[in-house]
């Protein structure tokens, strides 16, 4: 049985960072501010939310290699979160930053060893172990979250999300070869 470890862990979050690049680059600058419903992130916060996001698993297994989440200051991060959400950024300049915050982390993630990946840390109340291989997931899984609402907001604002737009392109590239095939 092949295994999962480094390079496919930083592989898979190259290819949902690519994605959520092309979608950011998809959606007009003048959309930026657009905001789905009363209480959410608009378009560009969601852009920052998702670049800033990944900080929070290297805070507690690059840096302070926690084996604890016992004490852990989430509200301290998620204060520091919300700043970066405020941050006043152009559309390239958000681009730009999930880019190299996005290649920042995978190079990282890509330099993990087995060991590190299957060392255990516990949550908040002390309890119930988790390899760190189980965390570093969450990173993209919180991105696809969060891109599936992006490419929602494109649907509303007129726009076709790109990976329905290449679909779109195999259907007539396959029906096209089916017609061929007949004639």
């Amino acid at each position: 049985m092949a295994g999962y470890g480094a390079v496919e862990l930083a592989a898979a979050f190259r290819t949902v960072r690519k994605n959520t690049v092309q979608v950011a680059e998809d959606i007009p600058e003048s959309k930026y501010d657009f905001v789905a419903a009363p209480g959410t992130r608009s378009v560009a916060e969601l852009l920052k939310h998702i670049s800033f996001s990944p900080s929070l698993f290297e805070d507690m297994h690059r840096t302070r290699r926690l084996t604890t989440l016992q004490g852990y200051d989430f509200g301290g991060f998620m204060a520091r979160a919300q700043q970066a959400d405020k941050a006043p950024l152009k559309k390239a300049e958000i681009v730009a930053l999930l880019k190299s915050d996005g290649e920042r982390f995978a190079s990282w993630l890509a330099t993990l060893t087995p060991e590190f990946l299957a060392e255990t840390y516990t949550d908040p109340t002390g309890q119930n172990a988790k390899t760190r291989l189980e965390s570093l997931l969450s990173p993209k899984e919180h991105e696809m979250h969060h891109r599936g609402q992006l490419m929602l907001i494109e649907r509303v604002i007129g726009v076709v999300p790109h990976l329905t737009r290449q679909m779109e392109e195999r259907m007539r590239g396959h029906a096209a070869a089916a017609a061929a095939a007949k004639a």
